[in-house]
Order: C-alpha cells, then sequence, then structure tokens
C-alpha cells in the first residue's frame, strides 16, 4: 500500500466513551491504549493514523502487491505451534498511532487481558512509502514492544533491512543472512523473502519441520522406493555373480569387460537369459550376445 499525508487533519486521541482515553499505564512507558481500541474504523475506511496524522492507504501496484504476496507465503509456513501470522493487522500502537504492518506474527490471545495479543514480529513492504516513514512506522511498533520490525525494500536493488533500535534506523541483512526467532519453526533466509525458487525450497523445509502429512507421506514412499529398488539390485548383483561362477566352473575364460558388463547388468529378464545360456554356452561372448 502507499500512503497519503492528510496534514490539516488531526484525531482526538481520546477512546470513544472514555474519559481516559482507555489507556493502559506500563512501567516507565508512555500510556498505551488497547490494541484494538482504534482510532479510525477497522475495514470501513482506508485511514491510517502515523504521528498523530491522517494517512490514506491505497491499494498496492505490482512490485508492492507481489512481494507482500510472497511475504506472506513464506511467513505462513514458518510460523511456529503457538503463533499465527496476520496480513494488514490494524493496531492501536500508541497515543497518535493506529496502522497496520503489512504482515506480522503473533501469539493469538494474551492470557493476561484476554483480548489479541501484540505482534512479537512486523514486516514492512517499502515501495511508494519512503523510508522515513516506514522508520517512523518502525519507531512506534518498536516503542509499543514489538520485539523485531523488519523492511523489505523493492525500489532499485531489492533488499531487507531490520530495524535497529540502537540507531534507531535500518540495517541491511545479507541474502544468506538467516533470520532465527522463537516464532519460527526454523531460520528464514533472507534470499527466500527475495528469491521464489529460494523461497519454495524455504517453505518445503519449513512445513517438514513441521511434520506436514503430506511430505512425511511422499518422505515415507521414497524411503520405500529405494529399499525395493536397492532389494532389486542386489537380486541381480547375485544373478550376475552366478553367472560368473557358473562361466568359472565351465572353464570358460571371461574378459574384464565382460566380467563389467555382466556385474553392471541390472536387467533381470536379461540376466535370467545369460544365467541359462551359462551352462551351454562355449564361450562367455554367447553369453551376452543378443539378436
Amino acid at each position: 500500500m502507499s500512503w497519503m499525508d492528510e496534514h490539516h487533519t488531526r484525531f482526538s486521541l481520546k477512546a470513544p466513551g472514555r474519559s481516559d482515553g482507555g489507556s493502559l499505564r506500563l512501567p516507565g512507558r508512555e500510556p498505551f491504549p488497547p490494541l484494538q481500541e482504534h482510532l479510525v474504523e477497522p475495514e470501513v475506511t482506508r485511514d491510517e493514523i502515523i504521528g498523530g496524522r491522517r494517512m490514506v492507504a491505497h491499494p498496492a501496484l505490482e512490485p508492492h502487491a507481489d512481494q507482500q504476496s510472497e511475504l506472506d507465503y513464506v511467513l505462513r509456513a514458518h510460523v511456529a505451534p503457538g503463533y499465527r501470522s496476520s496480513a494488514d493487522l490494524l493496531t492501536r500502537i500508541g497515543q497518535e498511532d493506529d496502522f497496520a504492518s503489512d504482515a506480522c506474527i503473533r501469539k493469538g490471545t494474551d492470557p493476561e487481558t484476554d483480548s489479541r495479543s501484540l505482534e512479537e514480529v512486523a514486516f514492512e513492504v517499502v515501495s511508494e512509502q519512503s523510508e522515513r516513514k516506514a522508520a517512523e512506522k518502525a519507531a512506534a511498533m518498536q516503542r509499543r514492544g514489538v520485539r523485531r520490525i523488519f523492511a523489505i525494500m523493492v525500489k532499485g536493488e531489492r533488499r531487507v533491512c531490520e530495524w535497529s533500535p540502537e540507531s534507531q534506523s535500518w540495517r541491511p541483512l545479507a541474502a544468506d543472512v538467516q533470520i532465527a526467532d522463537p516464532c519460527l519453526v526454523r531460520p528464514i533466509q533472507v534470499a527466500a523473502l527475495l528469491d521464489a525458487a529460494v523461497a519454495d525450497d524455504a517453505v518445503i523445509e519449513a512445513l517438514a519441520a513441521k511434520g506436514n502429512p503430506a511430505i512425511r507421506k511422499r518422505e515415507a514412499a521414497a524411503r520405500n522406493e529405494g529399499k525395493n529398488e536397492g532389494k532389486a539390485e542386489g537380486k541381480a548383483e547375485g544373478i550376475a555373480e552366478s553367472i560368473l561362477k557358473v562361466l568359472a566352473v565351465r572353464g570358460l575364460g571371461v574378459s574384464e569387460a565382460q566380467r563389467q558388463e555382466i556385474l553392471r547388468c541390472h536387467d533381470r529378464d536379461r540376466l535370467d537369459r545369460w544365467l541359462a545360456r551359462a551352462a551351454l554356452a562355449s564361450s562367455a561372448s554367447e553369453i551376452t550376445a543378443e539378436p
């Protein structure tokens, strides 16, 4: 989504019907309103509030929309048990902030408040919005308690960055960096957020790590197929060795090339024919000659 400022419009920062703004005071922090006490009307308007300013969230253009779809695809597969992934989840981040990250990972319900949990990891796709605006959102999320915030920059050279609370800026991540976190069933390679082929592999590995029934069934079938192939190869090798033993008992000379041809053959029907011929043939060449 892209954003447009409405600079002249500011909002009352008190929740409707609450004289105190519905705030929760946390030790050492500014008062935070409940996550679901919104300044805007969810699913009715495209408005978001960032730093007290109205922002109109427009439908995304192709680079942003494609990247967000890929992001959702990878995240959903990697979410660890007890967590869930969400897209465009509107959150009351602070007294002057009510906006949605492009994607996030969170626990379902906060047992202390019996309401939805705050995002633990959030992702922003930065396309039409400026990096400065994305940084403003990241700083607000960090103040609220979101543990980690990532941005996927799609303009110019595509890259992934992580928000640094220390420097209050975006820190670029190399493509081979692994994003490890308790809310992930396995680390996500940064390249999986930028390359569709790497994303496919990462999703398969994440589903396997979760014990996905379909993948486990395929793995079991592959193991059984390998065992059957191994048994077939073992039987073929046994017939080949029997052919060589018959020729040795009969005193027929076998060249190294003929020996390798017999040992490397895995066609059971052909080996059976060669074994039958070995009892009557006058030379090793007659055994392997095919009409």
